[in-house]
């Protein structure tokens, strides 16, 4: 356990290890930014950023659930322009490059185009998190609204959103390293990517994921007191 009470295994920590090293063999001037080593800087600064999450869903690995992936994204002058989720338990892995399009296992995916609330489909993580952060009434309204409701969390989440299973997830209490893939993954599929406080920051610890067309009837269903 780290300090923050969540899991940690040796494969976090080696993954994480591996990925930096290759990084920094072919990019030796970029800063790099891991959920387990944190952040390596260059003394100057650099405008490009890796960001790493190793496993995500350490919960699930360790338990022998397939839900968990290796996330990566890059994020240059701020923007985050390159994003991949390779979940290899679900043979799958998803990835989108800025102005280029997403891609599942080699073929383009793109969201929903389903437009009525009452026929969304509406991930979310875990309760207890949006319960503590005060959306717990806004959750109620969207559960209610919405046809039907998944919890499964981590990458799967924002995937079935990606291409076109799902209209929207919500999550809260993340990190920068969780949300950077998702977010550019979802807007190169035709979706929208919105923080809690009313940008679209990776680094707010909260997100909304839609197809687009229901994100501002979402938003302001969850936000509204």
């Amino acid at each position: 356990m780290k300090a923050d009470n969540t899991h940690v295994t040796i494969a976090d920590t080696e993954c994480e290890s591996f990925i930096r090293r290759r990084i920094s063999e072919e990019f030796p001037e970029d800063d790099i930014l891991g959920e387990e080593e944190g952040l390596t800087a260059k003394e100057k600064g650099s405008s490009r950023k890796w960001i790493i999450d190793p496993i995500d869903g350490t919960y699930n690995f360790q338990r022998y659930i397939p839900f968990f992936s290796t996330l990566l994204a890059l994020e240059e002058n701020g923007e985050i322009t390159v994003g991949i989720v390779n979940a290899p338990a679900m043979d799958e892995i998803f990835w989108a490059e800025r102005g280029g399009g997403s891609f599942r296992n080699g073929e383009r995916i793109s969201v929903s185009t389903i437009s009525k609330i009452e026929e969304a489909q509406f991930g979310f993580g875990a309760p207890s998190r949006i319960l503590s952060q005060g959306y717990w009434e806004g959750l109620t309204r969207i559960i209610a609204a919405t046809y039907r409701q998944r919890a499964f969390g981590d990458y799967l989440n924002f995937a079935h959103v990606f291409y076109g299973k799902s209209e929207a997830a919500l999550e809260v209490g993340l990190k920068p390293w969780d949300l950077a893939p998702m977010k550019i993954i979802a807007e190169e599929a035709g979706g929208s990517f919105s923080d809690l406080n009313g940008g679209t920051s990776i680094y707010d610890g909260s997100c909304l994921i839609t197809n687009g067309i229901l994100h501002e009837q979402l938003l302001r269903m969850l936000l509204s007191n």
